[in-house]
């Protein structure tokens, strides 16, 4: 009998576990997304995260799931969580955290010139491929994307945020996940610096505008024009990143 009884209990368990897996599953990604937000730069001690229905929104997950993510990250001493308050940023020794398929540490040890060839060459790759494959979800998850951008142009952190869900949406798409995987290590390329470069005026209004054109590229799925708007955009931040580095070098010496 109590096998019989199993036999009839363990199915209509099974779609419980799968759900309770699948939850774990999405919360365990999104923490990785937010550590690596530190890891990379984008987020710094002492910042404090946007709320979670910004996050939820931000992310494309339920608010569940964020509040599950942050919990985890302040459970490790990542994020610390005060009722009434932002969550805020604690701790930023987490660079051992893989974002792709390397650590922060490991690809910022490179020159400038390196990895913007590099990104040259993959990226235009692994578009060109994203663009073709490209599917409805993610064109409408990119024209959201898009609106919150455009709600961010004061706030170069959380315009960060979604710059960087933008490109890994539109990378996740490529049939190669291996070369998906690289580009994103090779966006993280001093995030740190991007993140001043922010500040600048007009700074975020041009990384808007070149998503834009990114987007128009997307939505006709026209892999040559993708390229081209990619790598306009590769272009602007290799010039932008570059300026910054001259004029770190140059203060020293005028001290």
């Amino acid at each position: 009998m109590s096998a019989r009884r199993n036999e009839r209990v363990l199915p209509a368990l099974v779609p419980s576990f799968r759900s309770e897996i699948a939850k774990h599953t999405v919360r365990e990604r999104i923490s990785d997304k937010l550590a690596s937000l530190i890891a990379s730069g984008i987020l710094q001690v002492g910042d404090e995260l946007p709320g979670e229905r910004e996050l939820a929104a931000l992310l494309s997950v339920s608010r569940e799931t964020v509040r599950g993510a942050i919990q985890s990250l302040a459970a490790k001493g990542v994020v610390e969580v005060v009722q009434g308050l932002r969550t805020r940023v604690v701790r930023a020794d987490i660079d051992s955290l893989k974002i792709g398929v390397t650590s922060p540490s490991a690809i910022n040890s490179y020159d400038l010139d390196s990895v913007h060839h590099a990104r040259l060459l993959v990226e235009r790759a692994v578009v060109a491929d994203a663009a073709a494959r490209i599917d409805d979800d993610t064109l409408a998850r990119l024209e959201r994307s898009l609106v919150m951008q455009r709600s961010t142009m004061a706030d170069p952190v959380h315009f960060l945020i979604c710059d960087r869900e933008f490109h890994v949406a539109v990378y996740s798409c490529a049939g190669n996940q291996l070369l998906a995987a690289f580009v994103v290590d090779l966006y993280t390329y001093m995030l740190d610096h991007r993140r001043a470069a922010m500040s600048y005026p007009g700074a975020i209004e041009k990384s808007y505008e070149d998503h834009l054109a990114i987007m128009q590229a997307l939505r006709t799925r026209d892999s040559e024009a993708t390229v081209a708007a990619f790598g306009r955009h590769i272009e602007r931040i290799y010039t932008t990143t570059l300026s910054i580095l001259n004029e770190r070098d140059e203060k020293p010496r005028q001290s």
